[in-house]
């Protein structure tokens, strides 16, 4: 049985400073857990990418609209929110970054990135609310207690 998470939220203006103020907050929440250097990078790259689509693609730049990142600590992982106030979109209809018709696109490899960074990568979109992704990176063992 898991524990309540340690818990640390904030809601973000719809900027591309507000994906620097996330990089920001993401560093110092991997250090404070332990993750390693590459661990940190990995991580802080998944919420920059996460943090792009979400400020671009779901809130369209719209400065009346927020971002929510939400970062849930718990004893073996730590699992990333990052929410956006869109219209949403269907995951499968995501061009593969791979394919050959693709690789010289300079947009659409933000999933891609984020899939290969975390652990695990869930995407909810709820019409009318918005978009949430839920990146999850599990925690070594030697940094458990």
């Amino acid at each position: 049985m898991a524990a309540d998470p340690s818990v640390v939220e904030v809601r973000l203006e719809s900027t591309l400073k507000s994906v620097e103020v996330a990089e920001d907050i993401v560093q110092r929440v991997c250090a404070s857990v332990g993750f390693d250097e590459e661990d940190q990078h990995k991580i802080s790259m998944a919420v920059h990418e996460s943090m792009i689509n979400a400020v671009a693609h779901g809130n369209k730049h719209d400065a009346s609209k927020h971002v929510w990142l939400r970062f849930d600590l718990f004893a073996d992982r730590l699992e990333v929110h990052v929410r956006d106030q869109g219209s949403g979109f269907e995951p499968e209809e995501i061009p593969d970054p791979l394919a050959a018709e693709n690789l010289l696109r300079v947009s659409g490899r933000g999933i891609f990135l984020i899939r290969t960074f975390m652990d695990e990568m869930r995407i909810h979109c709820v019409p009318g609310s918005g978009t949430e992704v839920i990146m999850v990176k599990r925690i070594p063992q030697s940094n458990t207690h």
